[in-house]
């Protein structure tokens, strides 16, 4: 554990806006945008439909990015959306929070994308009937301790993914739309054309979760040479990036297997690298895959221990999570419990082969609750510290916040009514969270945090 001189150490400014948007393109760009096409072309009636969600997906997610734009540069801290609830809803709302994101949220979303590198890498040198788990595990115990290495180590390493990933993305776009032979139907990609039923609200819901994980952006505010302003900058040019290489990745899948093919597709990345390169076209997209994981999970791994350590720093109880390292310019403690916690939820990929679902099932409504709270803290600061410095105001206050809020609403009630018994288990540990709270009242709040200028 780290020295407990380290306990009082702030984060410093050392994060450039190339940094920090490497950062979030690497998290939201993952192995998902390969899988949830075929669903959301399930979904739609027809090609332009189809399209037309994507990027009304890329709108939904600026105006969502506009909202924390300004939450970010009035109130910057390290804690994020821990932070802003806090401010907003009181120290209560903000523990359950972290609560949420160290036990459900964060951990659970490395858990998945380390099932995701898991079972591309099983697939290509099994190591017996756990690989998957095992391989899982060797990545989180490998991309923490990267982190803990330190902060220029880490951001390397995630500009390197990011790169890597866009430039597979983008090879990806070039196969679908300038290699593919002509004259192919459905038959010729062994895929059975599909007969689809439109269900808008749930292509929406597809969309929107391959969009996730731009909110990130918060929790580096704090760490950001550019100060503020930056910000604004940071969300707006990674969802613009994502937003456009998702769009392409799309017209790519589209003109390549064609609508009906497409939504009868279980893996469309797959089947158009076939389609053009036959098993060295399975091989390229099982790597870019893989990169993708990593790329995602070391960036969940780099800005998830950030709200640990605004949670130790706050409770007593949790002190030993409120310790940021001078050398390494990271919260040591924070990594090692929130990899701890990561491996523990692994771990349920030994008793079930379902592992990947049930996590997934564990952290959607509990993430989707939060983020709700979030859009509506925007209209809550505004009105309980109306003389704080805003440095960016989101434009058509009150509308836009208003349409990020019914979406985050929608998105709730979608997550549950869509899971089984893994929703169950993460409300039930949220809940436990409250029996924590009440004990952690006895040891309140132990320092106020002075917000950086």
């Amino acid at each position: 554990m780290a020295d407990e001189r380290t306990i009082d150490v702030q984060p410093r400014k050392q994060l450039s806006i190339y940094d920090a948007v490497a950062m979030i393109v690497g998290i939201v760009i993952g192995a998902g945008i390969f899988r949830t096409p075929s669903l959301v072309a399930a979904n739609t009636e027809n090609e332009s439909t189809f399209l037309l969600f994507w990027v009304l997906g890329g709108l939904v997610s600026l105006l969502g990015a506009l909202c924390y734009a300004e939450l970010s540069t009035a109130f910057p801290n390290t804690g994020g959306d821990y932070h802003f609830l806090s401010r907003a809803y009181g120290k209560e709302t903000g523990f359950l929070f972290a609560w949420a994101r160290m036990s459900i949220i964060q951990t659970g979303s490395i858990a998945i994308l380390s099932f995701i590198f898991g079972d591309y890498c099983a697939q290509v040198f099994s190591i017996g009937p756990y690989s998957s788990v095992i391989y899982a595990a060797l990545v989180v115990i490998a991309l923490t301790l990267l982190n803990i290495a330190g902060l220029r180590l880490s951001t390397l390493t995630q500009k390197i993914f990011t790169i890597t990933e866009v430039s597979g993305a983008l090879l990806v776009v070039v196969a679908g739309l300038f290699l593919v032979p002509s004259h192919l139907d459905a038959a010729d990609v062994n895929l059975d054309a599909q007969t689809v039923a439109p269900a808008p609200g749930l292509a929406m819901v597809f969309v929107l979760l391959t969009f996730g994980g731009w909110n990130e952006a918060a929790y580096i505010s704090a760490e950001l040479k550019s100060g503020r302003r930056g910000m604004v900058t940071v969300l707006i040019t990674s969802i613009s990036i994502i937003t456009v290489v998702y769009l392409l990745i799309n017209i790519a899948f589209s003109r390549a297997l064609g609508h009906a093919a497409m939504a009868g597709s279980n893996a469309v990345g797959v089947d158009l690298m076939q389609l053009v390169w036959g098993p060295t076209g399975v091989w390229l997209i099982g790597v870019l895959v893989a990169i993708s994981a990593l790329s995602s999970i070391n960036a969940t791994i780099f800005t998830g221990a950030r709200t640990n350590y605004a949670l130790g720093r706050d409770f007593r109880n949790f002190k030993v999570l409120g310790k940021w390292n001078y050398q390494s310019s990271g919260p040591l403690n924070a990594f090692v419990i929130q990899g701890l916690i990561s491996l523990a939820l692994i771990s349920l990929g030994l008793f079930t082969r379902s592992g990947f679902q049930t996590i997934v099932e564990y952290t959607a409504p509990v993430f989707w609750f939060f983020f709700l709270l979030v859009g509506v803290s925007l209209f809550v600061l505004r009105r309980k510290e109306p003389l704080v410095d805003r440095p960016f105001r989101v434009p058509f206050y009150p509308l836009t916040p208003v349409f990020f809020c019914l979406s985050s609403g929608y998105l709730l009630y979608s997550s549950i009514m869509y899971t089984g018994v893994g929703a169950l288990v993460g409300i039930g540990v949220l809940v436990l969270g409250l029996f924590v709270l009440i004990i952690s009242r006895e040891n309140p709040i132990r320092v106020p945090y002075k917000q950086p200028n």
